[in-house]
C-alpha cells in the first residue's frame, strides 16, 4: 500500500465512463487511498448519477463546494475524469462568473503540492479558465485538439504527458496508464 494516508478526489457527475471510475475505484483503493468522489450537490445529501455506456448507477455525497482552502491543501490529488462529466460540472448559472467546478479546479491549480489529473473530455472544465494549461504540454482525446490548441497548450501526441504538478490523459480507455502515472508520482512524493 504505496499511497497509504493520501486522498485524492475524483469529480464525478452523470454520463461517467464506468470502466474509467470502476478503475479508479479499486486501484487507488488498492494502493491505499483515501478516495472520495466529488461533486455539485445543489444542496442535496447525494445524487445517484447514471453512468454513459450501461447507465449504471453511482451514488455521491461529497460537494466539492463545501471544500475550504484548509480541506483542499489535504488531498495528494485532484482528478477530472473522461466523459460528459466535465461538460455537466462547466454548467454556470451566471455566464459572467466561473463555473463552480472550474473555480475548484482554478483552486487546485493555485496549489503546486497538489497533483491534477485531467483525462480525455475532462479538459472541458479548463476551458472556462485556459490559462491553466497555457504554454503546457498535454494531451487529450483527439476530439479535443483544435481546443486545446486554442486554449494555449502544446498538444503533444502521447497517451499520458506530465508537466510538474499536471497530468493529462488521451482517453477513457488509456485510464489504466493514466492512474499508473500518478501511483508513480505520488509513491515519489
Amino acid at each position: 500500500m504505496k499511497l497509504k494516508g493520501k486522498k485524492i478526489g475524483i469529480l464525478i457527475e452523470s454520463d461517467f465512463y464506468e470502466h474509467e471510475i470502476w478503475y479508479y475505484k479499486y486501484r487507488f483503493r488498492e494502493e491505499g487511498v483515501e478516495l472520495h468522489f466529488l461533486t455539485r450537490l445543489w444542496g442535496q445529501p447525494s445524487i445517484t448519477f447514471k453512468g454513459h455506456e450501461y447507465h449504471a448507477p453511482f451514488e455521491c455525497h461529497e460537494s466539492f463546494e463545501e471544500i475550504d482552502d484548509e480541506e483542499l491543501k489535504s488531498y495528494a490529488a485532484i482528478i477530472v475524469p473522461s466523459a460528459m462529466v466535465s461538460d455537466r460540472l462547466r454548467y454556470t448559472e451566471d455566464l459572467k462568473k466561473l463555473p463552480p467546478a472550474t473555480e475548484f479546479l482554478k483552486r487546485a491549480f493555485a496549489n503546486k503540492n497538489i497533483l491534477k489529473g485531467i483525462i480525455c473530455h475532462g479538459m472541458w472544465l479548463v476551458s472556462p479558465a485556459p490559462e491553466l494549461v497555457k504554454g503546457r504540454p498535454i494531451t487529450c482525446h483527439n476530439n479535443l485538439h483544435g481546443d486545446v490548441v486554442n486554449m494555449g497548450a502544446i498538444y503533444t501526441d502521447e497517451d499520458v504527458v506530465v508537466d510538474d504538478d499536471l497530468v493529462t490523459g488521451r482517453s477513457g480507455d488509456h485510464a489504466h496508464l493514466f492512474a499508473k502515472k500518478i501511483i508513480e508520482i505520488l509513491t515519489e512524493v
